[in-house]
């Protein structure tokens, strides 16, 4: 019953530290598995801002004059500030990822592997201290049983020798010669291995029940007391690392919404008007508003004598108009004519914008050499306070050595005053072509009868307005108002010209030469490069040849042999009513 027992109680125990064993382990495995989702979370961050960077780098303006222009408009400043604040937004997030790793599953590494040493070493002193127990009570069923055997010996013996010495037909001589007395003798040895069978065994087992109480009483319950408090920290370890995870995030949320505070600042900082007006500042031309429409009367031709070879008509004639000059109605209108414009940069005098971009143009120029202008100065002053120094403490360096950067220096001073003065001279010479406001109030008189010198005044207010392109929209022609003189720029030529010239049933189809309608001064130098062009030098007087239809050319002779177009916001045009060449406009 008490084997029983005792097997009942080792199997017990030995059945709770398989369940605990079990259970630590999963504990672990858990631990284990909360780790590698702290670290994918922190991979997904990384990843996620990572991305968001890139987003923000892929939309940010390029370092060019696109960026400059865009970030007039507040809308446009408002998509910068946001893609900013964006990245400053994946910035929270890489801290995120880098807290959870540092915090977390670095701490969490390090703990694992303190656990699982500690798990071990309490199972190891658990199963240590069962083996002993079981080995004690291995040994007191020794002593137990050769304490039985010792006491059966004892009785057998004992046995022995009663029977010999109960029987009386034995004589003295028979009991010598049976051996009576040494079955006395081996009886009582057998008595006193029994009795010392007997002492081991009380000594053995008391021993062996101070040490079962021990192991069941102290031992175990310490060796269990320790896994349970290991199993505590452990749940504790998890718990503080999941709030933690929590606090990570919590402690990036006042930058974040600082982030999304900037985006809604930004957005709201956005101004309409503002950003129209500024359409509006931007593309101002500066040119006056076309003039209205005038009365042409072709009654007149009925009144006029039959001669088309004279020369000097009668006063009646002359007030027949010279043909009909077709007004621009820019910016909207399209031509039939297709004139291919080579566009580009422009010139270094900004003669391909309108009158008022132009003025812009120029006077931002002269603000960035006044700048440029100031730095080399004030290199120049440090360098000649560094020149003073050395001069007065030649030991820190020779004052010679500065000479060669000062040289530079005023010789890039020099250069950026010319080129002050360069770009003074071209926006001066706007500032004196550009138009006043009281000029673009005219009137037109109905059924008025026009003059040449009309008709010359119409001419010079159709140069002050801009060409339209084929398509309708603005072309470089507009700005020729402005042209700056040939003596500042010697290749000014800011004008597309046509490669295509005029359709082709304009043209007359025999080799004989198109008769004079009129003259014509240039008022602006023109270099005919394209062919079917003509290079005209400023104040020349040539032949009209063929009227302006609308499309900003003019065809014009110098002589029987040169003759091509020019544009006519480059001329001033005198057209002689009863020219033969003249044209109208059905």
């Amino acid at each position: 019953m008490v084997e029983e027992r005792m097997g009942d109680c080792w199997s017990h125990t030995k059945d709770q530290f398989d369940n605990l064993e079990k259970h630590t382990q999963w504990g672990i495995e858990f631990v284990e598995k909360y780790n590698k989702f702290v670290k994918e979370r922190s991979e997904i961050e990384i990843n996620y801002a990572k991305q968001i960077r890139n987003l923000s780098k892929k939309y940010q303006p390029k370092k060019n004059s696109r960026e400059e222009e865009e970030s007039k408009y507040t809308f446009c400043r408002a998509f910068f500030t946001t893609l900013n604040e964006l990245n400053d937004y994946a910035g929270q997030h890489e801290v995120i990822a880098e807290n959870l790793t540092s915090q977390i599953f670095i701490e969490l590494t390090r703990y694992l592997q303190e656990l699982k040493a500690e798990r071990k070493t309490h199972f190891h002193d658990g199963r240590k201290a069962q083996q002993y127990i079981e080995s004690s009570w291995k040994q007191l069923e020794s002593c137990k049983r050769r304490f039985e055997r010792d006491c059966k010996e004892a009785d057998r013996a004992q046995q022995y020798f009663e029977k010999m010495d109960a029987d009386i037909n034995v004589t003295k001589a028979d009991v010598e010669k049976r051996g009576l007395n040494k079955a006395r003798q081996q009886a009582q040895m057998r008595h006193q291995m029994a009795s010392d069978s007997k002492g081991d065994y009380s000594s053995y087992l008391q021993k062996f029940n101070q040490e079962q109480n021990d192991h069941y009483h102290t031992i175990i319950p310490n060796i269990f007391q320790k896994l349970q408090d290991m199993e505590e920290k452990r749940i504790e370890r998890v718990g503080a690392c999941m709030k933690t995870f929590a606090e990570v995030d919590r402690q990036v949320l006042p930058i974040v919404g600082k982030c999304l505070d900037g985006m809604t600042t930004a957005a709201e900082s956005i101004e309409p008007k503002t950003d129209s007006q500024q359409v509006v500042e931007s593309f101002k031309s500066g040119f006056e508003p076309p003039s209205d429409v005038e009365f042409e009367d072709y009654g007149q031709a009925m009144k006029r004598t039959v001669s088309e070879n004279s020369l000097s008509n009668s006063k009646e004639s002359k007030e027949k108009p010279a043909g009909k000059s077709k007004p621009k109605l820019w910016p909207f209108i399209k031509n039939k004519n297709k004139l291919s414009l080579k566009l580009g940069s422009g010139p270094e005098d900004f003669s391909h914008l309108p009158p008022e971009q132009r003025r812009k143009k120029l006077q931002g120029k002269i603000d960035d050499l006044n700048k440029d202008i100031h730095k080399e100065m004030d290199q120049r002053d440090a360098l000649t306070k560094m020149k003073d120094v050395y001069i007065k403490n030649p030991q820190m360096g020779d004052p010679a050595s500065v000479d060669p950067r000062l040289t530079e220096i005023g010789l890039n001073i020099e250069k950026l005053q010319a080129e002050v003065q360069k770009f003074e001279g071209w926006l001066a010479e706007v500032e004196e072509r550009m138009p006043s406001k009281s000029d673009s109030h005219r009137r037109s008189g109905l059924y008025e009868t026009q003059s040449s010198v009309a008709v010359s005044n119409n001419c010079a207010q159709d140069r002050e307005r801009p060409l339209s392109s084929p398509d309708g929209s603005y072309t470089d022609e507009q700005n020729t108002e402005t042209q700056v003189k040939a003596n500042i720029n010697p290749n000014p030529n800011p004008n597309p010209i046509p490669t295509t010239m005029p359709d082709d049933e304009e043209f007359d189809d025999d080799d004989e030469p198109l008769a004079t309608i009129g003259t014509c001064k240039a008022l602006y130098p023109f270099e005919g490069h394209n062919e079917g062009t003509i290079a005209v030098a400023e104040g020349e007087l040539l032949y009209v040849i063929e009227e302006d239809k609308g499309d900003g050319w003019t065809r014009v002779r110098r002589n029987q042999d040169e003759e091509g177009y020019v544009p006519t916001s480059y001329i001033e045009v005198n057209l002689e009513p009863n020219a033969k060449g003249a044209m109208t406009y059905i």
